[in-house]
C-alpha cells in the first residue's frame, strides 16, 4: 500500500518527502481529533473500578 501511494504522489523526491510528511500528519491529526473523539464515548473503559 505504501509503494503504491510513493508511486502515485507527483514530483521529484524532495517534494514526495514532503507530500508523504503532510499526508501522514493529515491522518494522524483526522484520528486524534476526529475519530477518536468520536469512538471514546462508546468503549467500556470509562467504568474502572479498583479492588480493595
Amino acid at each position: 500500500m505504501y509503494g503504491w501511494i510513493w508511486r502515485h504522489l507527483p514530483g521529484p523526491l524532495p517534494v514526495r518527502i514532503l507530500e508523504a510528511t503532510v499526508l501522514a500528519a493529515g491522518v494522524v491529526a483526522l484520528l486524534l481529533f476526529v475519530v477518536f473523539p468520536w469512538i471514546e464515548p462508546k468503549l467500556p473503559f470509562n467504568n474502572v473500578t479498583t479492588p480493595q
